[in-house]
């Protein structure tokens, strides 16, 4: 039989499509399980609008008369990986401590999103958002690894754990869709070669074309396919007769984009293949992303102009450290560690396939408490305490603790706490974050990318500019499909934002986060449909036929802002960034935002800090 429009949840069909949201999908579950609910998720409904309402319309509830209902000796605001990490060093330092935490979600973990799907009697794991622990050797310090190691994580482990072989032996490649939109029609190329990782035995695994006959196949015309190619000659310098110093500088506050078409002489269609390369990374396509930084993650344009690049330091472990779930499970790691009994297991293996029992997550008595579905939006100091104010389920509440550590998002901050200063309000409100989309498409099996050739899409004209088969990831009885005949679960990336207008960073981020926040699942499913018929149509996909079921995770506060030289010329990593960081009595403040990226490492480091700012 024919499915379409469907989304299954431990096997039985809902329509989401027909109406059928997350809430209502909660209320036909006999046991609360988030992970396993569809349709439209991340910043999902319900979780956002008491937050703009307050703080976009100007309606402040008041929380003065209300009576304080608990006390704690912590309180955290924002239940993802760095506010989870903060009561887990809170409690470390005080084992005794009673700690509540707060999210406006109704799954723990922020951006660590977890999606499963069942499909004939098989469960199907993916994650919706925190994708990796990024470098974990090189690029985290010894707190962000000590958490890992009191956690159980041995990041040896995925040297075994991700097979990284097995689209190669499968003969499969990165491709690159060309949109007939941009390019005159539609055009799926395997064997993308027009970047290459610093990893070695991942470029001899990436089954890449030689550069010419790759860019041969590309639907570009022959004057566009030789600039491209002379973008790769190390005896071209498009900044001949300029010092170093002058190229530094001209890389530094010059687009990708600018450089490719102004300064080597390339057409808007050589621009154009390399447009929405950047998105999943940055945020931004290369009209917005400086040259220095393509640079650093190895675009071409570069080799003769005789620079010393050292390779990106985030770039230089391979890319294998990933759970079935990306980074959720470290957020249900620290859960399970901080709460007795919510999850049986002790190890990163068993946390995998380990029930979660929500219904253990908020228990009077608990030392630890999970508050799901609570939007904080007053934090003020009161003497040797903090009152806390916030709504759950349209009731209005109070709260108190000793101390209280925000590890929401910064931008938030200054409405909820009245009483920070001009300047610190100032500096955070700068974070602007990303707006972005990880959709988890189920799909029957992939014989279409067996097919085409290729496991990775890169598409840097389309709405969504990557398209690609999961991660090979096989951990604690959880088998990754290895036959195409096997369902699989694909990842999906789109970036809201207005390209090519002339606007900073952070205009679009605003552009993109209006358009996301505007969008229905039906309008992202038409997008998926649209995307994956043409993309895998001619490898014999049908969207009608093969699509199971769709989560989109929608985050139109994704990423948290980072320094661009474009748009930054002050010090916003060492000024704005200390300032916006600052403690405020015995409030303290965490999250990516206070380290000004969106990694893992940076939500714990940040977490650690806070605590240590209020207990030492």
């Amino acid at each position: 039989m024919s499915i379409t429009r469907r989304d299954f949840l431990n096997g039985v069909a809902l329509t989401v499509a027909a109406g059928l949201t997350p809430a209502a999908q909660i209320a036909a579950q006999p046991h609360r399980y988030p992970p396993a609910l569809m349709g439209l998720r991340g910043q999902h409904e319900g979780s956002f609008e008491a937050a703009h309402a307050f703080a976009l319309e100007g309606r402040r509830p008041s929380f003065d008369s209300l009576p304080v209902e608990e006390g704690y000796d912590l309180a955290v605001v924002g239940g993802g990986l760095s506010g989870l990490a903060a009561a887990w060093f809170y409690r470390r330092a005080n084992p005794s401590a009673r700690i509540l935490i707060l999210d406006n979600h109704d799954d723990f973990g922020g951006h660590a999103k977890r999606n499963e799907f069942v499909f004939e009697g098989r469960r199907i794991i993916g994650y919706g958002g925190s994708e990796s622990l990024q470098s974990p050797r090189s690029l985290w310090s010894d707190t962000a690894k000590g958490l890992l190691r009191d956690l159980g994580v041995d990041i040896a482990r995925f040297d075994t754990a991700f097979e990284r072989g097995l689209y190669h032996s499968l003969g499969l490649s990165r491709g690159m869709f060309f949109s007939r939109e941009a390019f005159g029609r539609d055009v799926l190329v395997p064997g993308d070669a027009l970047t290459t990782s610093s990893d070695e035995t991942t470029r001899r695994l990436s089954n890449a074309r030689p550069l010419p006959e790759f860019v041969a196949a590309m639907p570009i015309s022959d004057a566009s396919r030789r600039q491209l190619l002379a973008l790769y000659d190390d005896t071209r310098d498009p900044l001949a007769g300029k010092s170093v110093a002058e190229k530094r500088r001209i890389l530094k506050t010059t687009s990708y984009r600018d450089y490719l078409t102004k300064i080597c002489g390339c057409s808007e269609e050589v621009a154009n293949a390399f447009q929405g390369r950047t998105l999943g990374y940055f945020g931004l396509g290369i009209d917005a992303v400086p040259a220095a930084e393509a640079r650093d993650l190895g675009y071409p344009g570069f080799a003769g102009l005789n620079l010393p690049r050292k390779p990106a330091p985030e770039w230089s472990e391979p890319y294998i450290y990933h759970f079935p779930d990306g980074n959720a499970a470290l957020a249900r790691l620290t859960v399970r560690a901080l709460i007795p009994g919510v999850a049986p297991g002790s190890t990163m293996e068993d946390v995998v396939l380990a029930p979660f029992d929500y219904g253990r997550l908020d228990v009077a008595g608990s030392d630890v408490r999970v508050r799901l579905e609570s939007t904080c939006l007053d934090v003020r100091n009161a003497g040797d305490k903090v009152l806390l104010g916030y709504v759950r389920s349209g009731k209005h509440h109070r709260v108190e603790a000793k101390h209280a550590v925000l590890a929401c998002f910064h931008m938030v901050i200054p409405h909820i706490m009245p009483e920070l200063a001009a300047a610190q309000r100032a500096a955070l409100a700068k974070n602007i974050k990303t707006p972005i989309v990880y959709t988890s498409v189920l799909v029957r099996n992939w014989h279409a990318f067996a097919k085409l050739g290729v496991h990775d899409i890169s598409a840097p004209m389309s709405f969504h500019s990557r398209v690609k088969i999961d991660f090979p990831v096989s951990l604690g009885g959880y088998r990754h499909p290895r036959d195409p005949a096997e369902p699989m679960s694909l990842h999906l990336v789109h970036v809201a934002g207005a390209p090519n207008q002339g606007l900073d960073a952070r205009a679009q981020f605003r552009a993109g986060q209006a358009k996301l926040l505007a969008m229905t699942f039906a309008d992202f499913e038409a997008h998926i449909r649209d995307d994956l018929d043409r993309m895998l149509g001619p490898g014999g996909f049908s969207s009608a036929r093969d699509i199971v079921a769709i989560t989109v995770n929608r985050w139109p506060h994704g990423y948290s802002y980072v320094a661009n030289s474009l748009f930054d010329p002050d010090d916003y990593e060492d000024t704005v960034l200390a300032t916006a960081r600052r403690k405020v009595g015995r409030v303290a403040i965490a999250n990516t935002d206070a380290g000004g990226d969106a990694w893992a490492h940076f939500a714990i480091e940040q977490a650690d800090r806070a605590v240590k700012e209020l207990i030492g």
